[in-house]
Formats: C-alpha cells, structure tokens, sequence
C-alpha cells in the first residue's frame, strides 16, 4: 500500500489519544496508511470545517472520528464531506453515554456510524474502515479474512484452556 493517507483518525483533545490509538494499531494491522489529528468541532471550528472539506481532494477515503462530552466532532465532519465517518464515543463523567447519544442521535441525511465508547470503539472503527476499503482493495480484504480466522483459533484455543477446569 501507498505511504499516502487514506483514513483520518480525528478526536476532540489529546485526552482522546490514549484511546484513538488502539484505531492506529489496527489500521498499521491492515497496512492501511492513515493520518491522526486533533480538531474540535468547538474550540477549532473553522479548522474542523476546512479539514472535511479537503479530505476527500487529499485522498482520504474514510474518516474515524473520537470525541466525548458533547461529542459534536463526527457530526460537524459528516456535515462537510461525502466520505464515510465512523464517530467512536470517548468514556465520560456519563460513563460515555452522553458521548455515545451525542453521536449516534444524528439527524436524518447527516448519517455518522457509530461504535462502541472507548478503546473497543476505535477497534472497531478501525475493523469497519478496513471493511469499507476492502470492498475495493484486496490486500485488504485478504488481510480481514486472515484476522476473522484468527479470531476463530483464539476461541478455539480459549474452549481447550477451559478444559482444564
């Protein structure tokens, strides 16, 4: 694959990396290259706005975006681009569930898929991503249905660990 950009991992602050990270990891996982940014649909608005706008002309092909609180940034970056954003939840003084609402509760033609809150949420922003870009590019997908087997061999090996009780 190209050194070039094709997924933008996004999160509102940098208290969001600890979690935005694990979306990275699975990206590398894939060999998908990607980019990652801080942006706030609230304090950087007009960055936010810019950012959107441009990422499809930049080559970006799916955006991942993390935020908490109010949870705006997916929205606001659905509501400038065509490209495909998945909105990953951050963990809140809500237990995330404001965050979760704020992202998944998007108004009819401004879709943002959502994932679960927290570091499970970006793994699984970054699996979806991979899925989206598997429809077109077979590296990818050859890699998915290797990583799906693999995850078939863990529970298998999980099943005969149990055995031992």
């Amino acid at each position: 694959m190209s050194n070039k950009p094709i997924v933008s991992i996004i999160m509102g602050s940098d208290s969001d990396l600890a979690v935005m990270t694990e979306a990275s990891v699975v990206l590398k996982k894939f060999d998908i290259a990607h980019e990652i940014k801080i942006l706030s649909a609230h304090r950087s608005p007009e960055d936010t706005a810019e950012f959107a706008k441009s990422a499809k002309k930049r080559g970006i092909k799916i955006i991942i975006a993390g935020a908490g609180g109010a949870a705006h940034l997916a929205g606001v970056i659905a509501s400038h681009t065509i490209l495909p954003v998945i909105g990953v939840p951050m963990e809140s003084k809500l237990n995330g569930v404001d965050s979760l609402l704020s992202t998944v509760q998007m108004p009819a033609g401004v879709p943002v898929a959502t994932v679960a809150v927290g570091k499970a949420g970006a793994t699984n922003a970054a699996i979806l991503a991979a899925e989206i870009l598997a429809l077109s590019l077979e590296p990818i997908s050859k890699k998915l249905e290797e990583y799906k087997k693999e995850l078939v061999e863990k529970v298998k090996e999980k099943n005969k660990e149990l055995k031992k009780f």
